[in-house]
């Protein structure tokens, strides 16, 4: 249970990561720490609820930080294209 809920929490904190990542140039500065500093509270989440290490537990959390990337892309695909209609 409390990987599933640690899991939700990774996601939810990875779209606005997402989101700023598409809108930095890609490799700068702010695209890198787009992408690395949700890794850094992921590993720190799992640290602080005391889960240990598991490969499959592994899959799932790399699963869910691609899948939150993911989304916060789409999101701001989805603004850009509504900004660019009501113009």
């Amino acid at each position: 249970m409390i990987v599933a809920l640690l899991a939700f929490i990774v996601f939810i904190i990875n779209i606005p990561f997402g989101f700023w990542r598409k809108s930095q140039k890609r490799f700068s500065l702010n695209w890198f720490l787009s992408i690395h500093v949700p890794v850094i509270i992921s590993i720190l989440l799992r640290y602080m609820a005391k889960i240990e290490f598991k490969w499959s537990i592994l899959i799932i959390f790399v699963f869910v930080f691609i899948a939150g990337q993911f989304s916060g892309k789409i999101l701001y695909n989805y603004r850009l294209e509504t900004k660019n209609q009501t113009l």
